[in-house]
């Protein structure tokens, strides 16, 4: 509904078209990423893909599987299913031999295993240092779940051994045991990582920060003691408590300080500074800091290859990297037309009456379309185009019926 001069200021149907849409397009970045027509086996083990595990298929105390978005949709329709998010360096596992009857419709000429695919408890529904499915119907406590971007489980944000920052989403956190299984990453904490929150300063801004123990190392703050994100701009915007944020340039984060000549070894560099970091707990890292990571050939040999982080080093390997190229896929498929989408176009067109009639249809069936999605997540069921013509040919009955009580004969 349009805001005409004079009137009360008001949000046009259009506007709400558009955040709806702009709320769709993050939602489907995860999905996009992804096939949802093609079996990606042929593929190999693709990079990063969004993965499903059927509890149907391979019951609990059976051998693990992941199959791939377009096998849950086609293979596995109307299955009880473990949405996995994504998983990196994955070949679909389904109709192989951990699926004893059951073969794949899309791709059936499968290998019996895909002998270089990693497990864990999350393929029986089960995630974080407790073990317990997610949502939780035994859990009274209201928590988030982060998921660490080594061993790729999710965890409980009170079961992180450390406070979670602000800004969490624009972070990656590696939990404690996956820092423990690389020591080395210690030594890039101490300079890199997001300083835990505290009461005073949830997210303190670079040169902000103080010794509170009285200074009794000197370099003990460091220029990169912030929590921080990137925006589209190229810039890094600081959040403080109460204080508007700074911003420095991208090219000052990326390239550290120009006075300093950098050495062969970063990771030797920063083990002869002095500092030291507490080694217990999750730790967050800001965006961009994979950049900052030692890449000479000793460091990829002793530290990446042999932790089984080599992946750290690649920039297209973060879940951020697939969302973007999720969401670029998306805009390419949806054609490059210019000009608003006609439909949005015409509602402005509209009178006011007809425009607030379409409003109230439109947040009926906005109501009813999410509480039909909710019994599905509830269930933890995958939602299948079928499903979705189901949902408005009831739309379409309902209307024919209020239709049809509304008509009125005279003799």
């Amino acid at each position: 509904m349009a805001a005409n001069e004079g009137d009360e200021a008001t949000v046009s149907l259009v506007d709400v078209l558009e955040e709806d849409e702009e709320l769709e397009n993050e939602a489907s970045a995860v999905l996009a990423g992804s096939d949802s027509e093609k079996c990606s086996y042929p593929e190999g083990y693709v990079k990063r893909q969004a993965l499903y595990a059927c509890s149907t298929c391979t019951p609990k105390g059976g051998q693990p599987a992941g199959v791939c978005l377009a096998c849950s949709y086609k293979c596995h329709e109307g299955h009880d299913l473990f949405e996995l998010y994504t998983k990196r360096n994955f070949r679909c596992d389904c109709g192989n031999g951990k699926f004893e009857e059951m073969r794949c419709k899309l791709y059936s000429d499968k290998d019996p295993l895909n002998t270089e695919n990693k497990y864990s408890h999350n393929f029986v529904g089960l995630y974080c240092t407790c073990n317990r499915p997610y949502p939780d119907p035994e859990d009274p406590v209201e928590d988030e779940m982060i998921q660490c971007i080594v061993c790729e489980d999710w965890l409980h944000g009170r079961h992180l051994g450390c406070p979670v920052p602000e800004c969490v989403e624009l972070q990656e956190m590696v939990c404690e045991s996956c820092m423990n299984n690389a020591p080395f990453l210690w030594a890039y904490a101490t300079h890199l990582a997001v300083p835990a929150a505290t009461k005073a300063s949830p997210c303190k801004a670079e040169g902000e920060v103080t010794n509170e123990e009285g200074d009794r190392e000197e370099g003990k703050n460091t220029t990169e003691e912030a929590s921080t994100s990137l925006n589209n701009q190229g810039e890094e915007k600081v959040k403080s408590n109460g204080v508007p944020g700074c911003k420095r340039r991208h090219q000052e984060m990326e390239g550290g300080s120009p006075s300093k000549a950098p050495s062969e070894c970063r990771l030797m560099e920063l083990g002869g500074t002095g500092t030291e970091r507490a080694e217990f707990g999750a730790v967050f890292w800001p965006s961009a800091w994979r950049t900052k990571l030692c890449s000479c050939v000793s460091c990829k040999q002793k530290s990446y290859a042999e932790a089984g982080m080599s992946f750290l080093l690649d920039e297209s390997d973060t879940v951020l990297a697939y969302e973007n190229k999720g969401k670029t896929t998306e805009q390419e498929q949806a054609g490059t037309a210019e000009g608003r989408d006609p439909l949005m176009s015409a509602l402005n067109t509209l009178g006011r009456v007809q425009q607030l009639e379409i409003i109230h249809g439109y947040n009926d069936m906005k109501t009813e379309l999410k509480d039909f999605l909710q019994r599905f997540a509830a269930e933890g069921k995958v939602v299948t185009p079928e499903d979705i013509r189901q949902f408005f040919q009831q739309q379409q009955n309902r209307k024919r019926r209020r239709a049809n009580a509304g008509q009125y004969y005279c003799s």
